[in-house]
């Protein structure tokens, strides 16, 4: 079977190296995805196991569709009963590039239309919408007039893991803070992580997902398969089973990982995460300002993800951050390795440390630089 997996940009290359680890074949990363083949297992675990993508999708069908017409009739000529019933609820994302179809909201409406008048003819009766949590979500990406009709496996984003609350703000999302860890070879038998600006969590708590060899998937309620006609429930209640086997509950086999932030209600939130992660005890974290951060073992990474300063005034306030966050690095945390990722060019300069690496990253339409820093 083939199947594509979206991430963030900048992201494709360590998504590739994921689905090979878990037994995709010829995985092939394109902007913004990664193609890749294998049984429905295959599939499955990279929506359990998959820390950087975004979605799995099932491709069912691809075809011209320059109108509005041919639209329709391309997703009409699937056969819709073999993914979904009438007493099932959907849902269509449509996103459209350079196509002559570009209103996205007109061209779920048709991609519906085709599939609900499909199932009315030989049933009766058809599905209802439902935008929040459906049984079935389709993707339909219109490229260069030529639709790609799939079935969305994840459901819901990937990215969210169940531990935060629903609605939260955050500056970083799951799968972005799993990508800088894992770009930093995290833990690559390192005894310690520190993030000293922590905010909600996020980073020391991927830090604990990978270390622990914790699905990231496994606190999650429900995938996009699971109403879908075809799931294999045996399969998926086996790979649950597997994945709770292989997760590393001793906290003494685990390396130490802090993180503070001088907000206390940033800290507060993130010890809440902390708890319903799974991860009490096996985290730590505190209320410390920036300055009186320090080194918990001879090597470790410290990891940040300090603000960036979004206009030209910001950007001048924040340039005394990141020289501090330079020389804490270099007076403190000698023999660890580095990494920040910032969105600002001119703040990187106030680091003063050669970067032995800069990868560009995505957080959301902001693009940034993830710097490593090796601190000998």
């Amino acid at each position: 079977m083939k199947f594509f997996a979206t991430t963030p940009k900048g992201m494709e290359e360590i998504l590739a190296k994921e689905l090979t680890t878990l037994g995709a074949s010829d995985v092939k990363p394109i902007r913004a995805g990664t193609a890749f083949e294998g049984p429905l297992e295959t599939a499955y675990r990279a929506c359990l196991w998959s820390r950087t993508a975004s979605r799995i999708l099932l491709p069912l069908k691809t075809f011209p569709a320059p109108t509005p017409e041919k639209l329709y009739g391309g997703v009409k000529s699937i056969r819709w009963s073999d993914h979904l019933l009438p007493k099932n609820t959907l849902a269509i994302d449509f996103s459209s590039s350079r196509s002559a179809i570009t209103h996205t909201h007109f061209g779920a409406l048709k991609c519906k239309d085709a599939i609900v008048d499909q199932l009315r003819s030989i049933h009766g009766s058809r599905p209802s919408v439902d935008p929040i949590s459906p049984d079935l979500r389709v993707n339909v990406y219109l490229h260069e007039d030529q639709a790609t009709v799939s079935i969305d496996l994840s459901g819901d984003s990937l990215h969210r893991r169940g531990y935060r609350e629903k609605g939260a703000m955050a500056p970083l999302k799951e799968n972005l803070a799993a990508a800088i860890l894992l770009y930093c070879d995290w833990p690559a038998d390192l005894p310690a992580l520190v993030d000293p600006m922590c905010g909600s969590g996020t980073l020391p708590i991927e830090a604990a997902f990978i270390a622990a060899k914790k699905a990231p998937g496994i606190k999650r309620s429900r995938f996009g398969f699971t109403g879908w006609q075809q799931h294999d429930r045996t399969l998926w209640e086996r790979l649950l089973e597997e994945g709770r086997d292989l997760e590393i509950r001793d906290k003494k086999k685990l390396p130490a990982i802090v993180g503070y932030d001088k907000d206390p209600r940033a800290v507060r939130v993130a010890l809440e995460n902390v708890e319903r992660a799974g991860f009490r005890g096996s985290i730590h974290i505190e209320k410390r300002e920036f300055s009186q951060c320090e080194s918990i073992a001879e090597r470790g990474l410290i990891v940040v993800n300090p603000p960036y300063g979004e206009r030209l005034g910001e950007v001048e306030e924040l340039k005394p951050l990141y020289k501090q966050l330079g020389d804490t690095f270099k007076q403190k945390f000698r023999g660890w390795n580095g990494a920040v990722l910032t969105g600002s060019p001119d703040l990187m300069k106030s680091i003063g440390l050669r970067a032995s690496r800069r990868i560009v990253l995505f957080n959301g339409a902001i693009e940034c630089r993830l710097l490593k820093y090796e601190l000998y």
